[in-house]
């Protein structure tokens, strides 16, 4: 049962400041789209230009087009 809470999390492509990064890859604030950062699965989370937001993860499809 772990694992398949585990794998929903790393689903998961919308997460709020603070929270651990759920799988490593490119993640876009949603106050700032063209903002790409990089995230390590289990980073945390910052705020972005000092405010904390919610941070949605992108494809390299969506980040190049």
């Amino acid at each position: 049962m772990k694992s398949i809470a585990l794998l929903r999390e790393r689903a998961t492509r919308v997460m709020p400041t603070g929270s651990h990064c759920p799988a490593s890859g490119l993640w876009s604030p949603d106050s700032d789209p063209d903002a790409v950062q990089v995230f390590a699965e289990g980073h945390i989370l910052p705020a972005h230009n000092g405010v904390p937001t919610v941070w949605r993860r992108r494809t390299a499809a969506e980040v190049s087009a």
